[in-house]
């Protein structure tokens, strides 16, 4: 079994809105429809996770009844942190999946992941065992001087970098692992899925994402997507 882990637990401070940004409406449709509605047309996404904000709960199986999302399984209440949420959507998995069911982790605000990405993404995690979806990095890159700072004297080759985007794609037992793992190890605030495994020492494999496969954090990420969605070259998204 394939099932979509979609992350949206986060509050979304940087956005400065009163809703969170996975709730707010972009042409009469919340971000999260976008994103569910993503994996619910793929052929082979057999279940959708949900891990929720606190009180959005029933929100959202309000908005999947309304837009009959049908694959949605399980909503799960968010933890204080990334990894924290997906350690709770990992553990409802635990109790009623098999440990070779693939998980596709992925952001709930990113709505505009297309079918050939989830595609990519679940045949190579069957072909080495983890998928984190990826695109170059075009731009120069420069190393500051000190975290956070704004000078620099140092650089780094853009062509030794990866931009990592989701979903990344690891079956349930491996992910199971790394949390038990880092709860042994006391990683408690891992960036992602993938920051997380390479802690842990494991390799990670990429499979193509793409730049239309934006991360909705601030308004201008809105005004992207909503270029994007007035584009309307996905059948998906129509």
């Amino acid at each position: 079994m394939n099932i979509a882990m979609l992350i949206a637990g986060g509050k979304g401070a940087r956005m400065n809105q009163d809703i969170p940004k996975q709730f707010l409406n972009i042409h009469d449709k919340p971000v999260i429809v976008y994103t569910m509605q993503a994996f619910q047309r793929h052929p082979e996404v057999d279940a959708i996770l949900i891990v929720c904000l606190d009180g959005w709960q029933e929100i959202l199986k309000a908005y999947a009844n309304q837009f009959n999302i049908t694959k949605l399984k399980w909503v799960v209440t968010g933890g204080k942190n990334g990894q924290e949420s997906i350690c709770n959507g990992l553990s409802e998995l635990e109790k009623e999946c098999d440990g070779n069911d693939l998980v596709l982790i992925h952001d709930g605000i990113r709505p505009n992941v297309s079918q050939e990405i989830i595609s990519n993404s679940i045949a190579e995690c069957r072909l080495h065992g983890s998928a984190v979806t990826v695109i170059p990095c075009a731009e120069a890159m420069l190393l500051r001087e000190e975290e956070n700072g704004t000078s620099a004297k140092a650089l780094i080759s853009r062509e030794a970098l990866a931009r990592t985007q989701t979903p990344q794609t690891f079956s349930l037992s491996k992910l199971l692992w790394a949390h038990k793992e880092a709860a042994k190890q006391k990683i408690t605030n891992s960036v992602a899925t993938c920051t997380l495994m390479v802690e842990l020492g494991e390799t990670v494999h990429f499979c193509p994402g793409s730049e239309k496969n934006i991360k909705i954090t601030t308004t201008e990420d809105i005004e992207i997507f909503k270029a994007l969605l007035m584009a309307g070259k996905d059948d998906w998204l129509k």
